[in-house]
């Protein structure tokens, strides 16, 4: 199906010009046409006598609908008449709808009255689209009408969504049986509506300008499909693209990260009970083989390994640092590690922002980015890769070589993964925390777990995904090969921003996750103990 994106932008260009915040009715049909979204025979009367006339022309019945950028529900303030059978019901009708818009916002700025073709009784669905924060444009489809917000059953895709995709909709709401037809009537077109939702999907991937959409209701029957209202609201900003290293960019940093030749410790200490002694005796109890290099101007040796002032008095490259001092020294360290060529750091400090230490994260992450340092962390424990006997941790080692990958956002939910690991004696492959997610995240763990031969299961513990497309696309891939395992933690709102529509309200956070998650092949644990039971017991399956 053919889209003519000029004519949207021209239209939702003018729209954002003019400062408004949605399109009108007539505007809302133009780039329906445009995307080839069928919508009823239609017409905008600024007069009785005119609605009368475009009444005449369309065809008896007709629906009367207020046009008013102030009125986004139009059903509430008493702006839609249905049924008008007759050219004196249309004037009364526009007289009444125009007086119960004035009462219910006295200062509506009112462009007139929409005469609509009212079409014959139908099964009412709702297609639509908003902007997640995490995941970005989606898709929806649910049952429709006046009911959407009390019966909830919708369910979500990212956009653009494929033809298969657009079916598994259909199929997946809790009323599917109805659309096929229930007590002697028809089914609807499924074809003609999974198109609906394809050219939908399209459309808000075309244009992040687009927030919020709403056909609702959506009239199906056994031959067409007809968008009877359409609702489109705009953002009010433009997101800014997030930096993203190619794939191959982030492969080739993961490696040097997770199966390093060699360590420097940040911090290392010879004091019993300091971050950095427990760190560099990790590395020398766990049996890791490479090179390991503490970095303290204070001292000479540490634990019979010759001690560095900074990591550019070191030889030899280094692949990864452990970071086991104050936060406030972090940045300092970190432009040393960058201008050593180091891949990664393991930014173990808190202090950042967890507590409102948010510029000082910037801070550092933008040093890192400068010398491209991929940063884990901060405010994490560190992680283990114990194919390379590597626990670059403050905990105490682990060493059972196993085929699951396990990661973690909180570090309470690590010691839980560490302690189970240890008590059940099951074997990983790695064990990772994440913490603040400066930069580092599931995706780029995924893409190193996705080549790892030592990796056949991944399971990870999620409280946000910051740039959960890229998680989604890099999960649909992985998931082929290997099972994703993903314990999302926490059920919030979708955002700050009260939603103006429809299909925004209906956008809880869990459903999106639910549905995106699936959509992507991963497998949804929904207690800690269920992801660690499938991290256990998949790989031998």
């Amino acid at each position: 199906m053919s889209h003519d994106q000029t004519v949207v932008k021209a239209i939702l260009d003018g729209a954002r010009a003019a400062g408004r915040a949605s399109l009108t009715s007539t505007e809302s049909k133009e780039v329906c046409d445009a995307y080839g979204i069928p919508v009823p025979k239609e017409g905008l009367a600024t007069s009785s006598g005119e609605a009368a006339e475009l009444a005449g022309s369309i065809g008896y019945p007709v629906v009367l609908k207020i046009v008013s950028k102030d009125i986004l529900h139009k059903t509430e303030a008493g702006g839609v008449l249905t049924g008008l059978t007759t050219a004196d019901e249309v004037v009364q009708g526009y007289e009444a709808i125009c007086k119960s818009a004035r009462e219910y916002k006295s200062d509506a700025d009112i462009a007139g009255v929409q005469v609509q073709q009212m079409l014959p009784d139908a099964q009412e669905v709702i297609v639509g689209a908003v902007t997640d924060p995490s995941f970005g444009k989606l898709v929806a489809f649910g049952l429709g009408g006046v009911l959407v917000e009390v019966l909830k059953d919708i369910t979500f895709r990212l956009a653009p969504a494929s033809r298969e995709d657009a079916l598994s909709m259909i199929d997946g709401i809790q009323a599917a049986e109805v659309l096929r037809g229930v007590r002697g009537s028809d089914p609807v077109n499924r074809e003609a509506l999974a198109a609906l939702i394809e050219s939908v999907s399209t459309l808000i991937a075309d244009f992040p300008e687009i927030h919020e959409l709403d056909l609702n209701p959506v009239f199906a029957t056994k031959d067409s499909v007809t968008a009877v209202d359409v609702r489109i609201l705009l953002t009010e900003e433009l997101p800014e693209p997030r930096p993203r290293p190619s794939q191959q960019e982030i492969l080739a940093s993961m490696v040097r990260i997770m199966k390093p030749k060699s360590v420097a410790v940040i911090g290392a200490s010879g004091e019993e009970g300091k971050i950095g002694n427990s760190v560099m005796k990790n590395l020398i109890n766990g049996g890791y083989k490479g090179e390991i290099y503490p970095i303290n101007p204070k001292a000479d040796e540490i634990l019979g390994h010759k001690c560095y002032k900074s990591v550019k008095d070191v030889g030899d490259a280094i692949d990864i640092a452990v970071f086991a001092i104050p936060a406030k020294f972090v940045t300092g360290a970190l432009e040393e590690v960058g201008q050593k060529g180091i891949a990664g750091a393991v930014m173990i400090p808190s202090g950042f922002a967890e507590v409102g230490e948010i510029e000082l994260q910037r801070e550092m992450v933008a040093v890192a980015r400068k010398h491209n340092v991929r940063v884990m962390g901060p405010n994490i424990y560190g992680f283990y890769y114990t194919h390379e006997n590597l626990c670059a941790t403050f905990c105490t080692p682990y060493d059972v070589k196993g085929q699951a990958a396990l990661s973690s956002q909180s570090g309470g939910v690590g010691m839980a993964i560490i302690g189970f690991s240890r008590s059940a004696k099951m074997g990983v492959s790695a064990i990772v925390g994440l913490g603040n997610k400066s930069d580092i995240d599931e995706d780029d763990l995924l893409t190193f777990f996705e080549q790892d031969d030592n990796t056949q299961v991944i399971a990870m513990h999620v409280e946000d995904l910051k740039d959960g497309r890229a998680f989604a696309e890099v999960a649909q891939r992985v998931s082929k090969q290997k099972p994703i395992v993903v314990l999302k933690a926490g059920r919030t709102a979708l955002g700050a921003r009260a939603a103006a529509s429809h299909t925004g309200a209906l956008a809880g956070n869990d459903t999106v996750y639910d549905d995106v998650l699936r959509q992507s092949g991963v497998i949804r644990a929904r207690t800690l103990n269920d992801m660690l039971q499938f991290a256990r017991g998949l790989p031998v399956l």
